[in-house]
Parts: structure tokens; sequence; C-alpha cells
């Protein structure tokens, strides 16, 4: 199986991440952000808030099935989906999980004002404040893509993660901040045009990145 990008450090594989995720062995932090299938390619004329409206061609119509979900948990020793409150029934049972939220520091938007990443294993949750408008001031390559900030928090909340991937790779975010924090990662994209955005983000120099310090 031959990557679309490999530099040593970060690997990006240009798929289906049901047929290529099974052939890449154990991770230890499966960190993703699924399509949540709450039709969010609709058009909802968001450049009155300042932003522009997407290529409404289906990309976010359905979620992917339970079975999907719960196999890319499985994969590693510790998993973080985002949007985990649209994949619960697919997610194994863990007594106290772990959530944690992104505040996005906005009301009565288009979009939601916080999200919600399930985590596999017991702890307390936890809260980034990380303006929206803030974060992506410098754009956005995909329609969902997570500000690098909010990856690298993520990625400080398994600090003994040194392999990460994401199935659901999109433009690259998780890669860029594994990167970064000095992590090695794997991503899967089925889109080529994200597999292409995603091999120059990580070409750019490794900049020391700003992350707040993650508490269990």
């Amino acid at each position: 199986m031959k990557p679309y990008f490999d530099d040593g450090q970060c690997v990006i594989y240009h798929g289906d991440c049901r047929e290529i995720l099974p052939e890449l062995g154990r991770f230890d932090l499966l960190l993703t952000d699924p399509p949540y299938g709450i039709n969010a390619a609709r058009k909802r004329d968001s450049q009155r808030w300042g932003w522009r409206d997407y290529e409404v061609n289906g990309w976010d119509a359905e979620r992917p099935a339970d079975a999907v979900i719960a196999a890319i948990v499985a994969a590693a020793d510790h998993a973080i989906i985002w949007g985990g409150n649209y994949f619960v029934r697919a997610l194994p049972f863990v007594p106290a999980a772990k959530w944690l939220i992104w505040d996005k520091g906005q009301t009565d938007f288009s979009l939601a004002d916080c999200e919600m990443a399930w985590c596999s294993w017991e702890g307390a949750i936890r809260r980034l404040f990380l303006a929206r408008a803030t974060a992506l001031r410098d754009g956005r390559e995909h329609p969902t893509e997570k500000p690098l900030t909010l990856m690298a928090w993520c990625i400080q909340q398994a600090p003994a993660a040194a392999f990460i991937c994401d199935p659901f790779m999109g433009s690259g975010t998780t890669l860029r901040a594994a990167k970064d924090l000095g992590r090695k990662a794997i991503g899967i994209e089925i889109e080529e045009r994200y597999c292409e955005i995603a091999a120059k983000r990580l070409n750019q120099q490794v900049l020391p990145l700003f992350a707040p310090e993650a508490t269990a």
C-alpha cells in the first residue's frame, strides 16, 4: 500500500479508511472529526456573518455507520472523536467518559456555540475557550476544518501518545499539530484534493506551537 505522502514523521494515505485502517496496525491515539451527518453543506447565507459557503455537494448528508465508528475507536489505545454526541450509539460504554468542549465564543450563530469530543477513557470534562473567528483568521481549506490550537490541545490530553491516526483527515490539521508537537501521525482521506492540501501543510517549516496545557 503506497502512501500519498511520507516525510518520515507523518504519512498520508488517499482512500477509504474502511479499507486502509485495518492494514495499519495499532495506534496510541486516534483523533478525528468525522462527518456529523447534520447536512452542514446546506446553503446558510454565511457571507453575512463573514464566512463563505462551501460547495453544496452532500459531503455531510450522512454520518459514518455505527460499525465504522466502532472500528476506528478499536484501532487505538485511546480515542478522541469530535462530534461524539452524534455517535453515542456506536461508542463503547465508559462509566465516566472524559469529554472535551470547544467553546467557540459565539452565540446566535448559524453554527453551534460549542462542539463536543468524546474520549475513550475516564476523566474530568475539559473546556477550551477559543474564538472561532480568531482561530481561523488565516482562512480554512476544508468546510469543517478545526483550529490547529484545538487539535494540539486534544493531543495533549494523551501526553504519552507518540503515534496518532486521523482516519477522516480532511486538510491535515491533526497531522500538522502532531508534527509541531514532535509526534508521529498517519492520516487517511478519501478526497485527493485534501490530501494535496495536507501534504503542502506538512511541508511547511515546523514552528513552536502554542497549546494550552492539558489537565487530566
